[in-house]
């Protein structure tokens, strides 16, 4: 039943403990809360509630700011922090342990410099964070199944950790493990759909109307004709976490504009979300 289970990380025991003792009804809400779970096979199910028990055993969930971190919260992060691994050994998301959840958006220092060389330094919002060897930080406002509509800030945070698995955040994950995939190929790939996405969004920016402040709600119109969120254009790490998002929770967009993205996406997560699930727009 298990054998996709490592010797390193949850125990053997410990994992089939925590599958066994999972509430069946608190099991079929979390697969009902999130929409992009519907399309899921009976044998698919099976598989993300074996590593929905591997995350459960092998990760601490840690509340800050008062929050109670209930069993209920811990299965909707782990459900969903799952699916990206469907059909992937869970060793990959091992040499750390800790999911930190935060009532809602918490501050992350950010540092830019000008023109000028001058250093700015400043407090950010987030709704996650995903540290090279450390914790996954979360806020559980938008991480649970009632959060910001169109986006998925678990899924995000860990195709962060799936990244940095190469060492180092730049939209590359390891590929040793794909004989149908190469690393060259990837990166002319990941490229040439970046640099599309970077087009389509500059198009849109300039067919708001002057009138309209682009950083207003008013202006979620023309961003919205965008298969991602602009986020994705800040960086190749960025256009990974965000296509990520997008490829499980509403893959039709994707395909269609970045086909040959989707298509590396769908190997390397051995999954076809497009084939088993029409996204509600």
């Amino acid at each position: 039943m298990f054998g996709w289970l490592s010797g390193r990380g949850a125990r053997r025991s410990q994992v089939e403990q925590t599958l066994a003792s999972m509430d069946d009804a608190q099991w079929q809400q979390a697969v009902r809360a999130h929409n992009f779970l519907h399309g899921l096979s009976a044998q698919e199910l099976d598989s993300l509630r074996q590593r929905t028990a591997w995350l459960l055993a092998s990760k601490q969930f840690t509340g800050t700011q008062g929050l109670q971190v209930s069993e209920p919260i811990k299965l909707s992060i782990a459900v969903q922090a799952a699916l990206p691994i469907l059909n992937m050994d869970p060793a990959v998301y091992e040499g750390w342990t800790e999911i930190v959840l935060y009532p809602g958006q918490f501050m992350i220092p950010q540092q830019d410099v000008d023109e000028a060389g001058v250093v700015h330094e400043y407090l950010m919002p987030a709704s996650g964070e995903a540290w090279d060897g450390g914790p996954v930080i979360l806020s559980w406002e938008q991480s649970g199944p009632y959060g910001e509509a169109g986006m998925n800030v678990v899924i995000h945070e860990f195709a962060h950790k799936l990244d940095l698995l190469g060492g180092t955040a730049d939209g590359m994950p390891p590929l040793h493990d794909y004989a149908d995939l190469s690393a060259r190929r990837w990166r002319q790939v990941l490229e040439q759909s970046f640099d599309a996405f970077e087009h389509a969004l500059d198009a849109v920016e300039q067919a708001i109307p002057p009138d309209v402040d682009p950083e207003s709600e008013t202006a979620m119109p023309w961003y919205d004709t965008l298969p991602l969120d602009p986020y994705a254009a800040t960086d190749h790490a960025e256009f990974f976490a965000v296509s990520s998002e997008a490829f499980f929770i509403d893959p039709a967009p994707l395909a269609h504009m970045l086909p040959q993205w989707y298509e590396l996406l769908r190997r390397y997560y051995r999954q076809d979300p497009l084939a088993r699930w029409q996204p509600r727009r």
